[in-house]
């Protein structure tokens, strides 16, 4: 996985010009064209004809293959607010990750889920024998939203304009909604709904798997690192020198010359690494004194 997202970087840096600039605004501007369509000429079955269709594409309806992408999910007069709603979101998050990466990357990055959509379609269509009917990409929109919420994930969000969210936090609930999704259309045998979020799932993590193994690598290393002996010696160490400041009235003594912080507020100390357990020295010892080895 690594290797396939290094060379999706060496691609888009080597092809810089490789790509479709703006590419959100004509994927917003055909479902609007669609949408449109639908609702002046008599709901979903009068623009069927551009969803994709495995029997009619086999018949030579080709346009299929691209005019799907433009299907934007709501057909009728009740449905302009969602569809507005959603439409904004990804064009603004389109454009984010535009920027971001570059035209070449970004473009690589939806194109291929539309793709692999494609092929998990024509699969699913041979191996089964059935009729496989997809309308619309909006799997590889969600996962758009993956891959804005790990660039920032501290970005504020208000779900439907007025529940304030981090994206990180909203990502969440995209995972849980694709799991759930998942999950519902195993349980009814509904073989090809439940691969089209897997696949836009692993488009995302070819893209991000650097990112991503890289976090769990750091998230280990600190967390075996705050239950390591030596850390936790240390704040054993800490706590103790807290309680005897109390005591003795104050925190840091020099273990050569016997000065002390609250004597000498100005004087600088310091814990020895090379010593054995913990000993502190002012400036004027830390790096000349005898090391403690027990």
């Amino acid at each position: 996985m690594r290797k396939l997202n290094a060379a999706v970087d060496r691609f888009a840096y080597s092809h810089p010009r490789f790509g479709i600039p703006n590419l959100m605004k004509f994927i917003v501007a055909g479902s609007v064209l669609v949408y449109l369509l639908a609702v002046l000429a008599g709901g979903y079955d009068s623009v069927r004809f551009l969803s994709f269709d495995w029997n009619a594409i086999t018949s030579g309806e080709l346009w299929r293959l691209v005019t799907f992408i433009f299907m934007p999910g709501y057909y009728s007069t009740g449905d302009v607010l969602w569809l507005a709603l959603f439409l904004y979101f990804y064009y603004m998050i389109g454009n984010v990750l535009e920027r971001e990466w570059g035209t070449a990357k970004f473009t690589l990055y939806y194109l291929s889920g539309v793709v692999l959509t494609l092929i998990v379609g024509i699969a699913t269509a041979l191996i089964t024998g059935q009729n496989v009917q997809i309308g619309g990409t909006s799997y590889v929109n969600l996962s758009m939203f993956f891959a804005f919420a790990i660039l920032y994930p501290d970005a504020q969000i208000f779900l439907f304009y007025i529940i304030p969210l981090k994206a990180k936090w909203l990502a969440w609930i995209d995972a849980a909604f694709f799991a759930l999704t998942v999950v519902l259309n195993l349980v009814q045998l509904n073989t090809l709904n439940a691969l089209l979020p897997i696949v836009a799932l692993l488009n995302f993590f070819v893209f991000f798997w650097t990112n991503i193994s890289d976090e769990i690598a750091y998230r280990r290393g600190r967390s075996r690192h705050q239950t390591s002996a030596q850390t936790i010696h240390f704040k054993s160490a800490v706590k103790q020198q807290r309680k005897r400041a109390q005591q003795q009235g104050y925190r840091h003594k020099c273990e050569v010359c016997g000065r002390t912080d609250a004597d000498y507020p100005d004087l600088q100390f310091r814990y020895c690494s090379k010593c054995a357990g913990y000993h502190c020295f002012c400036e004027d010892h830390i790096f000349n004194h005898t090391h403690f080895t027990s």
